[in-house]
């Protein structure tokens, strides 16, 4: 018959060692996974709309000055583009309009025929990402259990706010291009057996 040794645990028969390798690697497949994924529809709820609010907010303050100094007392218009029309676009433009003139005085102007520079701003994330990182124990497999219920050994919940943009800024608009600016604010939490501590970037 026989007999295999695993950290001092003693199995004996062939298939019981198969049985007890079988297991073995399943535990260390689910104590390695760590997956990730992004929130669509994610602006339900403070917490979300603080994060998306709080990377605009910052991303406006972090308007690189040898860009638009020697704008100042211009007349400008934005014109911005996004994957989807959303007032969450709108807001991020008024942002960047009362930042241009509180910071530059720079006139933001509606109507182009009106205006001394044109401002083409790209946003390429206006929203929120949600991940999970680390070792933990699923238990949606146990019958009448909610398939999201988990042990966390050691985990990283991630929920993070993003805004990020380039632009295109000139006469036409068309003459400068800026390098793509990113704001991340973060609200995550460290998660263990019996305690979860949270780590945040926002107020």
């Amino acid at each position: 018959m026989d007999v295999i040794r695993l950290n001092g645990l003693r199995l004996k028969g062939s298939r019981t060692g198969a049985a007890g390798m079988v297991v073995l690697l399943g535990i260390l497949l689910v104590l390695s996974g760590c997956s990730a994924r992004q929130l669509q529809d994610s602006l339900t709820g403070s917490t979300a709309q603080r994060l998306v609010t709080h990377a605009i907010d910052d991303l406006a303050e972090h308007l690189p000055e040898r860009d638009f100094e020697p704008l100042r007392g211009s007349r400008l218009v934005i014109r911005s583009h996004f994957v989807e029309r959303s007032d969450l676009r709108e807001y991020a433009d008024q942002r960047l309009a009362v930042e241009l003139g509180s910071r530059f005085g720079i006139e933001v102007v509606e109507d182009v025929l009106m205006a001394d520079q044109v401002l083409n701003v790209f946003y390429t994330s206006l929203g929120t990402d949600r991940g999970l990182r680390g070792f933990y124990l699923p238990l949606g497999f146990v019958p009448g259990v909610d398939e999201a219920t988990r042990i966390n050994l050691v985990t990283l919940e991630q929920f993070h706010g993003v805004a990020q943009m380039y632009y295109y800024l000139g006469e036409t608009g068309s003459e400068q291009r800026s390098a793509i600016l990113t704001s991340r604010k973060r609200t995550d939490a460290i998660g263990l057996p019996i305690i979860t501590i949270p780590v945040s970037t926002i107020e």
